[in-house]
């Protein structure tokens, strides 16, 4: 039976923007429905171009499985993911992506670079999209306009 665990990334979405950070949100299942990680974007708490939700989320589930494949876990996240999240979750071998959003303008998968359509990458996992779309984007739209107001 499905289950989708998006309402968790979209959590961490909404804490990453309490902390001033882009309001991204990533949860990491394994085969039997627990959750092995979660985590929000803090590239601007660590000073870290690459602490992207989905980055922080596959690193630590492959500590707590102890494993660098995470082939029986599927991934959550609450915008598509951009080139560089897209090439992690391709060489971690995440079974499933669901996404909610979609990223025209810094996307990897669906718009932008496509990356799972390059002969060159290795594993390609099942790709869902538009699960609680809604709530993402207005998380983004709410973020990014006040972040012009202030410019």
């Amino acid at each position: 039976m499905f289950r989708s665990y998006m309402n968790m990334a979209l959590e961490e979405a909404a804490k990453a923007l309490e902390r001033g950070e882009v309001p991204i949100g990533a949860v990491i299942v394994e085969n039997f429905g627990n959750i092995v990680a979660r985590a929000g974007n803090e590239t601007r708490a660590r000073l870290d171009p690459s602490a992207h939700a989905e980055v922080l989320a596959i690193r630590e589930a492959c500590t707590v499985l102890k494993t660098e494949r995470l082939v029986n876990c599927d991934m959550y996240v609450t915008l598509e993911p951009c080139a560089m999240c897209a090439a992690l979750i391709a060489n971690a071998r995440i079974r499933r992506i669901y996404f909610a959003a979609s990223d025209p303008k810094s996307g990897g998968i669906q718009q932008g670079a496509r990356i799972f359509d390059r002969k060159q990458t290795h594993h390609v996992p099942e790709i869902y999209s538009g699960i609680g779309e809604e709530k993402a984007a207005e998380l983004l739209r709410n973020f990014f306009s006040k972040k012009r107001f202030k410019a």
